[in-house]
């Protein structure tokens, strides 16, 4: 396993850190590992790109098209 050394943090993030660990049984090295895993194991957000490929076909292009030379909008709701 690899080593991380954080250079730099504010003295009241770690307290916080201390605190937190302790409420939780452990470590502040241990809680700062289980920070880090819970924080970069999410699942990645998909692109706009991937998103729009996941769409099931849903009809023909036929089924969307717009109505022209309509003089005022449908009456949708009654």
């Amino acid at each position: 396993m690899a080593n991380l050394l954080v250079r730099g943090v504010d003295d009241a993030l770690v307290q916080s850190l201390r605190e937190q660990a302790a409420a939780h049984g452990r470590s502040a090295e241990a809680e700062h590992r289980e920070i880090l895993a819970r924080a970069l194991s999410r699942p990645r957000k998909r692109s706009f790109a991937e998103a729009l490929m996941s769409m099931p076909n849903v009809g023909e292009d036929a089924d969307f098209e717009r109505v022209n030379g309509l003089d005022e909008a449908p009456r949708v709701f009654g």
